[in-house]
This record gives C-alpha cells, structure tokens and sequence, in this order.
C-alpha cells in the first residue's frame, strides 16, 4: 500500500511536469491539468508527513509533535486504562451486562447436559487430586491435630457429656443397655459354676471339711444365679432401680459436680494423649487423601457420580427455579460489582502498566503493521482529493478572473 500511495504521487509529479511543459506550448486545457497534480501533490506530501508523524519523524528531522505513537506511548497507555476503567468498568455497565446475559440460566442449561458436567467432574477431580498430591502429610497432620485435637481438649467433656446422658437417661434410651448387661451377666453365672465353686474353696479355711465346701458354694451358686434371673427378668426389680439412680445421678454429677468434672477432664486428657489416639489422627489423613486419590481417578467412584448428579440437579434448577436464577445472578452481580468498584484502578493499571514495558519503536512497528494498510488510504485520498480540490480552485479563478 505504501507502494501504491508513493506511485501515485510519483504520476502525479509526472503528470504535472508534462502539463507544465504543454501549458508552456500555449495549450489551453493544460493549465487545468498542471491545477490538479500540483495540488495532488501537495494533498499526497502532506498525508504523506500526517501519517508518517504517527510513527517516526518525517526524513528523521526534529519536527515538533512528531513520532507521536513512540514518545506519547506511556500516556496513550494511562488513556487507553481510564477510558476503559470509564467505560468498560462501570457500575452500571458491568450490572447491565450481566443482567442482560442471564448467567445463570444458561450456565443451568449448560450444566444439565450429562457431557458438560461430567466435563466439570473430571476437571474437580484432577484439582482434588493436584491439591491432595501437593500438601504434606506432616503439615496436614500437624493442622488436624491443632483443629481438632486441640479443639477437643479446649473444650470441657463432663458437662456436655452430662448433658447427652441425661437426656438419653430421662427418655429411657437406656434400659437396652441395662437389659443387655443383665442377659450377659445371667448367661455368665450360669455358665461358669465350677468357678465359682474354686472360689469359694480357695476362700474356705483350711480346716472346713471338703463337703462342706461344696455345699456352701453350691448355696452360694443358686443364690447368685436366682438373683441375676430375677435381675434379668424384673424390670422393677431394686437393682435396676438402684442402676437408674446411680445412672441419672452420675450424669447430674457430670454437669455440676466440681470432683466428678475435673475426673472427667483428666479421663479426657489421658484418653487424647494416648498414643492410640495420636496414631489414629496421624493415620486419619493418610486414610482420607487415600480414598480421595482413589474416589477422583475412579470414573465409576460414588464420590464423583454423586458430583456429577448434583451438578445435572443443580442446573435443573438453575433452569426451571426462578427465585434461584435471581439469587444466582445477585451473587454474581454483587461480587463483580464489588471487584470492579474496589479493584478497578487495578484492573486499568494492567494495561498500563503492560504498555509501559514495551518497547516504543517495537510497539509503533506493530500499530503500524495494524493500522498502516487503511492509513495508505488517506495518502491516495489525499491526493485524489487534493487534485480534484486543485482543478477546482484553477477552474473557478479562470472563470471569474
């Protein structure tokens, strides 16, 4: 395009020359051809200075105000940054945009395809199984046992623990339990006589005649075993009842006695310091990141079919709820409004920032590599405009002088 816009004044100056020497013939009609390429000339010359200015001084002369794209480059940046943090970044601009783009009707539309969420499912399991795979153990550990471990001891065990118990007591969630230490402690005395006969015989003296012994311990059975059937059998037999008073009195101590709370807090301790306990915090995480690399790298996992159904209902929903597709959109408005009015500066300080570090004969180079081909254009309409402009100016001056 240069080429051509550099021909055409070339033919122009042609032109002209052989219009010149004609006109000195005494050629009428060449007067007015002389008229129009000299000032297509003129109107060629002078795009030709307006578009080169744009990018480099003319013939490498000093020109004020020339070479405007390289030394103005920082302040047509910072510009380029306010007219878009005006224009593009505005409130209502961006609240506008969104409304009109219903986001989350489409984005429910999008999700509801079995493809597009099992899409998002894959893409959630490579970024569990990234996250998992670039955590240590040993920081994770240390966090679970500062969260939980730590947590737990904070907190005091015997009143809440009395709490529970008194109620499960109260309601008789209980007497289960009691049924079933009842039925194992019957089915224990029943089925270990000749213990409890050797106990009785090494608690003899050693002087009671052998017989003696066994009649003593045989008595000694049946009473046992009469008491834990009727134990077993009674439900308001005393010994349950005692049971329940003890039961709803150690719960009641739980939560108000000073001795009872503090055994319970040291019981806590111990059980937490155990170092069963520290094996199963520590083991926890390895158990968890276990069945996490195992659930996101198994396509047929529950965890990541439950995903993927959770992401087709919720974009169900998305589609068909109204109230949720507002609720969505007032989200999505609210924060982008909120990054936009807080951070635009931000925002506007990338492009100017970027068009800084540029290199200024670079960054003309590549506008005019851009621009350059439809600049050509005012150069050949400037000297088409320009001859026509010439012609007639000549043609009215010959007409009126």
């Amino acid at each position: 395009m240069k080429a051509v816009a550099g021909g055409l004044l070339v033919f122009a100056a042609l032109v002209y020359i052989f219009a010149r020497w004609q006109e000195s013939t005494g050629a009428a009609w060449a007067g007015y051809v002389r008229a129009a390429a000299e000032a297509g000339m003129v109107g060629a010359l002078a795009d030709w200075f307006a578009v080169t200015a744009l990018f480099r001084r003319p013939l490498g002369l000093p020109i004020p105000h020339t070479a405007i794209i390289p030394t103005r480059k920082d302040v047509i940046g910072r510009s380029l940054g306010d007219f878009v943090g005006t224009n593009f970044l505005s409130e209502q601009v961006v609240r506008d945009k969104l409304r009109r783009a219903e986001i989350s009707r489409r984005l429910g539309a999008w999700l509801d395809d079995e493809d597009h969420a099992e899409r998002v499912t894959s893409e959630l399991a490579t970024a569990v199984r990234g996250a998992v795979q670039v955590l240590r153990d040993d920081d994770v550990q240390a966090v679970l046992e500062q969260a939980v471990v730590r947590k737990v001891l904070a907190q005091p065990f015997g009143p809440p623990l009395g709490r529970i118990l008194g109620q499960v007591f109260a309601d008789g969630s209980h007497h289960k339990l009691v049924d079933l230490v009842c039925d194992r402690a019957y089915d224990w005395v029943r089925d270990n006589h000749e213990t409890v006969l050797r106990v009785v015989s090494q608690r003899a003296p050693s002087w009671s005649p052998k017989f003696f012994d066994a009649m003593v311990a045989d008595k000694i059975y049946a009473e046992v075993l009469s008491f834990a059937w009727a134990v077993k059998t009674d439900p308001e037999h005393p010994m349950r009842k005692a049971v329940d008073r003890f039961l709803v009195e150690f719960a009641d101590d739980l939560q108000h006695d000073p001795r009872t709370m503090a055994k319970a807090e040291q019981i806590q301790q111990q059980v937490l310091e155990h170092p069963e306990v520290q094996n199963l915090v520590a083991s926890a995480w390895g158990t968890a990141k276990k069945m996490l690399l195992d659930a996101a790298e198994d396509p047929s996992s529950e965890l990541r079919l439950r995903v993927r159904d959770g992401l087709r209902s919720l974009g169900r929903r998305l589609v068909e709820e109204p109230d949720l597709q507002a609720k969505v959109d007032g989200w999505l408005e609210g924060a982008t409004v909120y990054v936009v009015s807080n951070y635009r500066t931000e925002l506007t300080t990338l492009i100017t920032d970027t068009v800084e570090r540029w290199d200024a004969q670079e960054t003309s180079r590549k506008i005019e590599l851009q621009v350059g081909r439809d600049l050509q254009f005012i150069r050949i309409n400037g000297t088409v405009v320009g001859s026509l402009a010439g012609l007639a100016i000549y043609s009215v001056s010959q007409l009126f002088f």
